[in-house]
């Protein structure tokens, strides 16, 4: 499994769970990788979904530890910032 399968499928399983903990259906949900990045043996993915939480999703990868870390967050805003 390629390091970006494996950032989709634990954010899969981890969104899967949470919508359905909390009664929201699963079936039609969408991951998407926003950014990936790899040096050496560690590697970091950025994602979101179309999940209605809006949450945004960081897996990080340890090489050295052989661990993977999975963090959420929501986003709170947009501002624009004319040049």
């Amino acid at each position: 499994m390629s390091s970006v399968d494996r950032a989709k499928e634990l954010v899969y399983r981890h969104v899967k769970a949470k919508l359905e903990e909390d009664g929201i259906p699963f079936e039609e949900i969408y991951i998407r990788v926003v950014w990936f990045a790899k040096t050496l043996q560690n590697w970091k993915a950025l994602l979101s979904t179309t999940a209605p939480d809006e949450m945004f999703y960081e897996v990080t990868y340890s090489g050295d530890n052989g661990e993977t870390y999975l963090d959420a967050y929501r986003k709170m805003y947009n501002v624009v910032i004319p040049d």
